[in-house]
C-alpha cells in the first residue's frame, strides 16, 4: 500500500514530498530531449538517407546508376533499396518499419517491466537501468554514419525501450510523492518542465546545426553530434530524480534474479486477471486512447500538413515546431491551475473542445501565410502538454495501490497499439478527397469521441472502486 498519509501531512513530511516532487519533474526535463530531438526532427530523415547512401554505394560498386526514379530522376530515398535479414525494401521506408519494430518490441517489453517493478518496489533502481540504457543507445547514435545504418536500427530499437521502459517506472511515482489533492498539479507541472527542458535542449541543437558551417563540420556530423548532446542531457538530469526520489512500498516477494522475472510474470497474470474488476478504470484508459491518439497524429502529421498543403519552408516548420515547445510550458502550467480550481475531469473535458476548435482553423489557414501557422501552433502548445498531463494524474487516482507500473504499462502499451489509428484516417482521407484540408479536420473525431466517453466515465466511483480517497476537486 502506498504510505501517502490519507490526511494533512506534517510539515517535516510535506517538505520531504515537495523535494521529492521536484526530482521527480527532472525526469521529464531529462528524457524529452529524446522524442523531441532523437525521434521527431533528427530521426526519420537521418536514418532514411544513410540508409540511401549506403544502397547507392552498394549500387556503384556494382555497376547500375543508383536510385532512379521512374521519371529518370536520381531520388536519395524512395528506389534505393536495402535489405535486412533477407528481406528488401526502400530506404525511405526504414523509418516508418523502425517504429513499427520498436512499438512492437515495447509491447512485449513494458508489461513485465512495470510488474518486475511492482514485484520488487526497486523502482529508483529500475528507473536509472532503462533510463541510462535509452541514454547511452542514444549518444552512440554518434557512431552512425558511412552506411551503418543497421547499427542505427538497433540503438533507436533500444533506445525505445528504455525510454519507454523508464517512463512506466517514472509515472509509477506519481502515487507515491503527492497526495490525491497535489496530484493534477504536479503532474501538469512535471509535463511543462518536460516541455520546457526539450524546448530549450532542440533549440540550442538547432541552433549548432544550422550554424554547422561556422563550425566547420558536416551536416551528418552535425546530426551525430546532436545524437551525442541528447544521451548526455538525458543521463545527466536523470540523476537529480535518482537522488531525490524514495521508495516508498516494501517489496511483494523476496524473488531476486530469474526469480524475480518469474515472479514479475506472475504478477503480471494476476493483474490482467484483476483488472476485470475495475470495468471504469479501463473505460477510462479507452476514451484516454481514443484522443491521444489524435494527438499523437496531429503532432506526427503537422509537418507533412505544412509542407505538402500549406506550402512553407523547413525554417518555418522549425520555428513552429520551438512555438509549441515553449508554449506547451504554459499550457501545462495552466492547465494545473484550472485543475485545481475546476478538477482534472472538467479540465479534461474543456481542453478536448479547445483541440476540436484548433483542428478546426487548422481547415482554414492559407498558404504562405506563416503567421496563421505559428498561431494555430499556440493554440496547439496551449493544450498539448495539459492535456496528457492531467489524464496522467486522473488515472493515477483509479489505478489499485501496489499496481502503479503494471496500469501505467497498459496505459504506455496501448498508447502505442492505437497510435496508427489517425495517421491511417489522415493518410486515407487524404488520399480519397486529394486535399490534406480535409484530412485534417477528419481528425476532429477522435477528440469528440474522446469528449463524449469522458464525460460519461463516473470518476468518482472508479477512484472509490480501486480503493483510492478521492480529491476535493474532481
Amino acid at each position: 500500500m502506498t504510505t501517502t498519509p490519507p490526511g494533512p501531512a506534517p510539515a517535516a513530511e510535506a517538505r520531504d514530498r515537495k523535494r521529492e516532487q521536484r526530482g521527480w519533474y527532472f525526469y521529464d526535463w531529462a528524457n524529452s530531449t529524446f522524442f523531441t530531438s532523437v525521434i521527431t526532427v533528427f530521426g526519420a530523415l537521418y536514418m532514411s538517407s544513410v540508409a540511401a547512401d549506403d544502397a547507392k554505394a552498394d549500387l556503384a560498386r556494382n555497376g547500375p546508376t543508383p536510385c532512379i526514379d521512374a521519371q529518370g530522376n536520381e531520388n536519395r530515398l524512395r528506389n534505393c533499396d536495402i535489405s535486412l535479414f533477407g528481406l528488401e525494401f526502400p530506404a525511405g521506408s526504414l523509418w516508418g518499419y523502425l517504429l513499427a519494430v520498436a512499438t512492437v518490441v515495447q509491447v512485449l517489453v513494458l508489461p513485465i517491466t512495470g510488474a518486475i517493478a511492482d514485484r520488487s518496489q526497486n523502482k529508483k533502481r529500475i528507473l536509472g537501468l532503462f533510463a541510462f540504457l535509452g541514454a547511452a543507445a542514444s549518444a552512440l547514435l554518434f557512431f552512425v554514419d558511412d552506411g551503418r545504418w543497421e547499427l542505427g536500427v538497433a540503438l533507436y530499437i533500444v533506445g525505445n525501450i528504455g525510454y519507454g521502459a523508464s517512463i512506466v517506472t517514472y509515472y509509477s511515482f506519481l502515487p507515491d510523492i503527492a497526495t490525491p489533492d497535489e496530484r493534477d498539479v504536479v503532474s501538469a507541472r512535471g509535463w511543462a518542465f518536460g516541455y520546457l527542458g526539450g524546448g530549450i535542449a532542440l533549440a540550442a541543437q538547432l541552433a549548432f546545426y544550422l550554424s554547422r558551417d561556422a563550425f566547420g563540420v558536416s551536416e551528418s556530423m552535425a546530426v551525430r553530434i546532436c545524437y551525442l548532446s541528447s544521451g548526455l542531457w538525458w543521463a545527466a538530469f536523470t540523476l537529480i530524480p535518482l537522488r531525490r526520489l524514495r521508495e516508498h512500498q516494501r517489496p511483494h516477494g523476496g524473488e531476486r534474479g530469474f526469480a524475480l522475472l518469474g515472479a514479475g510474470f506472475v504478477e503480471l497474470r494476476d493483474t490482467i486477471r484483476a483488472a476485470k474488476a475495475f470495468p471504469l478504470t479501463l473505460a477510462f484508459l479507452g476514451a484516454y486512447l481514443i484522443y491521444t491518439d489524435g494527438i499523437s497524429t496531429v503532432v506526427t502529421v503537422s509537418a507533412q500538413y505544412g509542407t505538402e498543403e500549406l506550402r512553407f519552408s523547413d525554417e518555418v516548420l522549425i520555428a513552429t515546431i520551438l512555438v509549441i515547445q515553449f508554449v506547451a510550458y504554459v499550457g501545462g502550467m495552466l492547465h494545473g491551475l484550472a485543475a485545481r480550481r475546476f478538477g482534472a475531469k472538467k479540465t479534461i473535458l474543456g481542453s478536448l473542445v479547445v483541440w476540436i476548435l484548433v483542428i478546426a482553423s487548422a481547415y482554414f489557414v492559407q498558404e504562405r501565410q506563416p503567421m496563421q501557422f505559428y498561431a494555430l501552433a499556440v493554440g496547439i502548445g496551449l493544450v498539448l502538454g495539459g492535456t496528457n498531463a492531467l489524464s496522467r494524474s486522473l488515472y493515477s487516482q483509479m489505478i489499485p495501490p501496489g499496481k502503479e507500473a503494471q496500469y501505467y504499462s497498459l496505459y504506455e502499451i496501448g498508447e502505442r497499439g492505437t497510435s496508427w489509428l489517425g495517421p491511417l484516417l489522415f493518410a486515407a482521407v487524404g488520399q480519397a478527397t486529394g486535399s490534406f484540408r480535409y484530412a485534417i479536420i477528419a481528425l476532429v473525431i477522435f477528440f469528440v469521441v474522446g469528449f463524449v466517453l469522458v464525460a460519461l466515465v463516473p470518476v468518482r466511483r472508479a477512484i472509490a472502486a480501486a480503493g483510492n480517497r478521492e480529491p476535493a476537486v474532481l
